[in-house]
């Protein structure tokens, strides 16, 4: 059945990405909330273990029954659950000991990232407006991390790291969505993160490394507990969330252009900003809203020098859609 949407992949995969953008932003609430009370591979567990439920009670009705899940890439899975499990447990260890709006902030160094990668890796050339862009972002970082004043936190570091695995995912994601629905996609992330938050508890769920004083490090070693009854509800809605939001970002960078979604990633700043103030009580500091800014402008400019090289380059090649 064809709809406005299915015919134009460009808007399916802007609404997508905002989608995904709001879930995650309280998804990334609510972890930091949760984050020193439990062990993140217990939290990652619980929410990866509704979030897979919710895939298969919910979407995988009306999105061809078990047989969307049928795939001859098993490895691509893996190596893209891999790259998510990578990019979560560093981000979320570091908000942790972050404010929300700093730590996402940072990470959205990935479009900095596959800048500089395309010129190491690919050879490819980067323009004078290109490398301007380059360095405002890093200067935005800078001004954020502020290296060598006593308001830095090696945590701060940890953004950067995620921002690593984020990049590869959705390289990942770009090269397997020709062939691979948004649910098949989402359903072996999930799975991936249930496997390794289980194999990571059963290893150091007993906390015996617990109590370093440290946010970052003991939300990672803590031992497993029973949840509250409140707190049931906050993982509920962190599996929920988790589940749509995977499963909203892998439709829309199937569907169309990274220059086209990567932008609307952007929301989770101001989001990030009003989640902070409201639940945590973070108002960034002027400092920090300028290299916000900074790394908002830098990450735009990016995105939109590389849609317009790319479209200058292939014009008339029409893209293949499943």
């Amino acid at each position: 059945m064809r709809t406005p949407l299915s015919d134009n992949p460009s808007l399916l995969g802007a609404l997508s990405a905002l989608g995904a953008v709001f879930c995650f932003s309280i998804n990334d609430m609510a972890i930091k909330f949760l984050s020193d009370s439990y062990a993140l591979h217990e939290v990652v567990l619980v929410r990866s273990l509704i979030g897979i439920t919710v895939l298969v009670a919910v979407l995988l009705p009306f999105s061809g029954g078990f047989t969307a899940l049928k795939t001859r890439r098993l490895g691509m899975h893996l190596a893209r659950g891999a790259c998510v499990v990578f990019a979560n447990m560093t981000f979320f260890l570091g908000l942790a000991s972050l404010p929300l709006a700093d730590g996402v902030a940072i990470f959205f160094v990935s479009p900095l990232i596959i800048t500089v990668f395309s010129v190491i890796f690919l050879r490819e050339r980067v323009g004078p407006r290109r490398w301007a862009a380059l360095a405002m972002g890093f200067v935005g970082v800078l001004i954020v991390l502020r290296p060598g004043t006593s308001v830095f936190q090696p945590a701060a570091l940890l953004p950067v790291v995620a921002a690593f695995g984020y990049a590869t995912l959705h390289m990942l994601t770009r090269y397997i969505g020709r062939t691979e629905s948004a649910l098949s996609m989402s359903f072996y992330i999930q799975l991936t993160f249930i496997l390794v938050s289980s194999l990571t508890g059963l290893a150091i769920g007993d906390g015996r490394f617990a109590g370093t004083g440290d946010p970052s490090l003991d939300f990672f070693l803590r031992a497993w507990s029973v949840p509250s009854g409140s707190d049931w509800l906050v993982l509920a809605t962190v599996g929920a969330t988790s589940a749509f939001g995977g499963f909203f970002i892998s439709q829309a960078y199937r569907v169309a252009e990274a220059a086209v979604v990567a932008p609307f990633e952007y929301a989770a700043m101001p989001l990030a900003v009003v989640w902070g103030v409201v639940v945590f009580g973070d108002w960034p500091d002027a400092i920090a809203l300028m290299g916000i800014l900074l790394i908002i402008v830098s990450g735009l400019t990016l995105v939109w020098r590389e849609a317009r090289a790319r479209r200058q380059k292939i014009p008339e090649t029409p893209r293949y859609r499943r």
